[in-house]
């Protein structure tokens, strides 16, 4: 468990309070679950990519295939035993950048590039949707058009000033 870590650090930690250790941990968790932190994992991977994680039970680091991509966690199957791993993104070894979009063995293909959206795009009573920085979808209603930033209306007194180029429509059905 101990595999790459400081010796210096590890006997810091030996001689520590079990309320400091536990306070660390805290401290830890925390800016592991930073949105920042999972977004710059997150930005280079894609389904069926190989990538490296920590197996916690020794510290060793395995390969395994992308199969699912959820909002703190990823699902990996793990090459060597074929077994599901559920993992935070804090797990995996970021891959190098510009790696996530090449399959195995082909070459990178340039992804066709969407037009973000702009303030023609909307209008008052439009239904949208964003993301915001806990990567929770909010859904509300605009109710106000700016110059730069859609105001909109998430309901139960939430109001929110988003840019055009964050926001997508929803469509009822």
């Amino acid at each position: 468990m101990s595999r790459g870590v400081d010796p210096r650090l590890l006997e810091l930690l030996n001689n520590a309070s079990s309320l400091q250790l536990f306070e660390l941990s805290a401290v830890i968790e925390r800016l592991l679950a930073d949105p920042r932190r999972i977004i710059a994992v997150r930005v280079n991977l894609h389904l069926g990519q190989t990538v490296r994680f920590l197996d916690w039970r020794d510290g060793s680091l395995r390969e395994g295939k992308v199969l699912a991509m959820k909002d703190t966690q990823l699902v990996l199957q793990d090459l060597r035993e074929r077994r599901e791993w559920k993992l935070p993104y804090a797990a995996i070894e970021p891959p190098p950048a510009g790696a996530g979009r090449t399959q195995q063995g082909a070459a990178a293909q340039p992804e066709p590039s969407v037009p973000k959206p702009t303030r023609e795009d909307f209008r008052r009573g439009d239904k949208v949707a964003f993301e915001d920085k806990y990567l929770q979808t909010v859904v509300g209603t605009v109710v106000r058009i700016n110059e730069r930033t859609a105001t909109v209306d998430a309901g139960g007194g939430n109001t929110w000033r988003v840019g055009f180029a964050l926001l997508r429509r929803v469509l009822d059905i």
